[in-house]
């Protein structure tokens, strides 16, 4: 018995991590696909006409369908019901179908288009959803910018249904193993999918000196048909895992809708639920505007055309640089031998100076935040595996969220206080962003192995449904806040574009964010206080989100 359990994908090492990796790349190319836009706002306003208002809207449009449809929790049905391997190939389509319908609606042929006439005349009034303020459009919306949500809705159902897939399938093949490394090493990977599209989506905007906002998009689509190439060859590895361990996900313990309940039942869950989309809602939505906050608080002087940090060369050799900086960093991870572990650390920290040295001198807003998700990469694994050996999950996300905090508010008050300074600026905003990104690591690595702890295993896919759909709520609802919020607290640049007295171009770079990183500071406030009572009530009924997960 035992020698027929070793021969098991799942028992070889090998095979589980090539599980992972397959995963992981499909989140990889939808984590780039999820932003394409977002350090391009200032283009789309310049080149489409979206305002604050309109951008925000549409960003906040990729979970409407899964938060007002209650599209994730029929996600996490189907993932309890036909398994993850069926859900995984169905998430990877969906995410296609609706990325090739955002890349059409940005793209010059829609523009003057039967399609762009029924969207400017139509979809101005929703029944029902108007009332209740929760409109995925409104009236003078751009036709380009509805069309543009519409794609991202039905991306929006395939992504998350892939988050939900992901998670389950990690748990499926690390349970009892290092899941909490996996999980974070997971999201390691996939987040360098942000670094990825903060380089190269104004990349292919700007190729060969000509703006076109479509070719960003279309960059995007051809990684949508790699993700479901990717979740096509997990498909045939998981199936081959259930006929050697006699496993059947869809047949055995059957969902029940009975089951719901029970996990909304639980106050462990609620905590977990709230704090996570509290924190989410503090990171996802600012990445929409991240790279515009800075290009408006950062004194940027661009390089001279002739010369090498302004040609198309220097974006390929940062993202090598990245690329070393991420893999030198977690491969550090493995390593036994000290020489060999500390060997590594040196390399990715002096490429990761270098490439900082790159960005100032390019004198570019995406490619100073490019570095978000770097320090990330390198200790998500660390924490991930002290999760495993040492626990203090809980402890994490209170950490977590007093980093998020200070993070906020520094961009919000002393950021801005360099202005003028172009070195101090940069200094900064660099290691700003490098602290926002380590914060952002400690909720992977300790948030989503605590659920297996809270609920039972046949309805962990609807557990993780539930808490996406709540987490979900939050990333509608902010980035339509955020850049309702910059429209109202700079009247000035709204009215000038109005009256034509600034362009579209000079107002890009104007904007006072001060505001909507107040309110983002406020949502770290709040975790806080949920992971402080999350602490107690663990204590108080042995939840063992503070114990280790390998015993």
């Amino acid at each position: 018995m035992t020698q027929a359990i070793q021969k098991t994908l799942r028992d070889s090492a090998a095979m589980r991590w090539t599980a992972l990796l397959l995963l992981a790349l499909a989140m990889f190319c939808s984590y780039i696909f999820m932003d394409i836009l977002s350090p391009i706002k200032d283009l789309m306003l310049s080149e489409r006409g979206w305002d604050s208002t309109a951008f925000g809207t549409m960003q906040g449009s990729e979970v409407f369908l899964n938060v007002f449809v209650f599209f994730l929790i029929f996600a996490g049905i189907i993932l309890d019901k036909m398994g993850v391997r069926f859900t995984a190939v169905l998430s990877g389509a969906v995410m296609l179908v609706g990325a090739l319908i955002k890349w059409y609606a940005v793209s010059d042929a829609f523009i003057g288009s039967g399609l762009e006439t029924w969207f400017t005349n139509n979809l101005n009034y929703i029944p029902g959803f108007d009332e209740l303020g929760v409109s995925p459009f409104y009236e003078g919306m751009p036709a380009s910018a509805k069309f543009a949500a519409c794609g991202f809705m039905i991306f929006g159902c395939g992504c998350e249904m892939a988050g939900i897939t992901v998670s389950r399938g990690i748990v499926k093949w690390f349970k009892g193993r290092e899941m909490a490394l996996a999980m974070g090493s997971e999201m390691a990977l996939a987040r360098l999918g942000v670094a990825t599209c903060m380089i190269f989506s104004p990349f292919f905007a700007r190729l060969g000196g000509q703006v076109s906002v479509s070719r960003s998009v279309a960059f995007g689509v051809v990684l949508m048909c790699i993700a479901l190439i990717m979740t096509i060859v997990y498909f045939f590895m998981d199936k081959k895992l259930d006929s050697q361990t006699g496993e059947a996900e869809e047949k055995d313990d059957p969902f029940k809708v009975s089951d719901i309940g029970k996990i909304l039942s639980d106050s462990g869950f609620w905590l977990v639920a709230l704090l996570c989309v509290l924190y989410y809602s503090a990171i996802f939505p600012f990445q929409k505007y991240a790279v515009n906050m800075l290009q408006c608080n950062l004194t940027l002087t661009p390089p001279d055309a002739n010369s090498f940090w302004a040609g198309s060369s220097v974006t390929i050799v940062q993202y090598i640089i990245m690329l070393v900086v991420a893999a030198a960093g977690f491969a550090s991870n493995f390593q036994k031998n000290k020489s060999m572990k500390y060997g590594l650390l040196c390399i990715s920290i002096l490429s990761l100076i270098t490439y900082c040295y790159m960005g100032y001198m390019r004198q570019s807003a995406e490619s100073i935040f490019a570095v978000f998700p770097l320090l990330a990469v390198l200790i998500t694994p660390i924490l991930g595996s002290y999760v495993d050996h040492k626990g203090k999950a809980a402890s994490m996300l209170v950490l977590g969220s007093l980093l998020l905090i200070a993070c906020h508010l520094t961009f919000a008050f002393v950021l801005p206080a360099f202005r003028g300074n172009t070195v101090g600026g940069v200094i900064v905003a660099y290691i700003t962003i490098l602290v926002l990104g380590s914060s952002f690591s400690l909720v992977p690595a300790s948030l989503w192995p605590s659920v297996p702890k809270l609920v039972d295993s046949k309805v962990i896919g609807s557990a993780y449904a539930l808490i996406f759909w709540i987490q979900n709520i939050g990333l509608w609802l902010f980035p339509l806040v955020i850049g309702k919020v910059l429209d109202k607290t700079n009247p000035d640049i709204v009215n000038g574009l109005k009256a034509g007295t600034i362009s579209a171009e000079e107002a890009a770079t104007q904007y006072d964010y001060t505001a909507p990183l107040v309110m983002l500071a406020c949502l770290g406030v709040a975790a806080l206080v949920l992971g402080l009572i999350l602490k107690v009530v663990d204590r108080k009924r042995g939840l063992g989100l503070e114990e280790p997960n390998i015993k």
